[in-house]
């Protein structure tokens, strides 16, 4: 899968708000997970209080650049080995793309148009692919 010409252009339009706003974004994402899905709790049991920030500063980067995701390969290969020692399993995904997505809408208001929201949703799945692809393979390595 790859993402369209018009996710693209929509998330790359939503650069300079998510930068504006992405502290607040994934601030309020760990709250409406830990809400919604408090299973996922433990997941960040060892994480550093500036969690958020790290995923904000993850979030500004590939929304930069998702018109050149080479770009973000080490960043990737960093999150996965993150989530391989900590156990993030694919059913976690959609729960962080439900709470990630509601946050945006939450928080980035009337801004976060249906057509962004799509583009975010296309992006994030797009992501969430890679990552789990790269994630099975580390684990199959442990074994």
């Amino acid at each position: 899968m790859n993402l369209t010409p018009q996710s693209i252009q929509s998330i790359k339009e939503t650069v300079p708000l998510i930068r504006a706003q992405a502290e607040n974004v994934t601030t309020r994402m760990y709250e409406i997970l830990f809400t919604k899905y408090p299973q996922t709790k433990p997941l960040f049991a060892n994480a550093t209080s500036d969690q958020h920030k790290k995923l904000a500063g993850a979030i500004a980067a590939f929304a930069g650049n998702v018109d050149n995701l080479p770009m973000l390969s080490a960043a990737v290969e960093k999150m996965a080995t993150a989530h391989v020692a900590t156990e993030v399993k694919p059913d976690h995904y959609p729960m962080v793309a439900d709470a990630l997505i509601t946050a945006m809408g939450d928080v980035l208001g009337d801004a976060f148009t249906d057509e962004r929201k799509s583009a975010w949703i296309e992006g994030y799945t797009f992501l969430a692919g890679i990552l789990i692809q790269r994630e099975r393979q580390l684990y199959a390595q442990q074994n």
